[in-house]
């Protein structure tokens, strides 16, 4: 399951980067995932009422708090996938379940 979600995130940063003549090196990673976060912290904000909602509705506060969320995803399935982290094994054994119990294979 993982493993297969990540690839689609990789099929659709492959095009996006050849688009716009962006190079992704081994900092490319984790600094595309610092700038997610940082932007999922500024939707919180606005969720949250700790920043200014800039003329967007509460709605769509929350629809841009979702679309940062699966950036986030999105960009930790890219890191790991990149280093050849095996983030099913992490998960079995950080959080003490198996993605397959969930009938997803890794």
């Amino acid at each position: 399951m993982l493993d297969d979600l990540a690839l689609k995130f990789e099929r659709a940063s492959r095009a996006y980067v050849e688009e716009n003549g962006i190079t992704r090196d081994a900092d490319w990673f984790l600094l595309k995932l610092q700038e997610e976060m940082g932007e999922l912290t500024q939707a919180w904000n606005r969720v949250s009422g700790r920043g200014r909602p800039k003329g967007r509705s509460g709605e769509e506060m929350v629809r841009d708090l979702e679309d940062e969320a699966a950036d986030v995803l999105g960009h930790i399935l890219l890191f790991a996938h990149r280093n050849n982290l095996d983030l099913a094994a992490a998960i079995k054994r950080k959080w003490l379940f198996s993605l397959e119990d969930y009938g997803a294979n890794s």
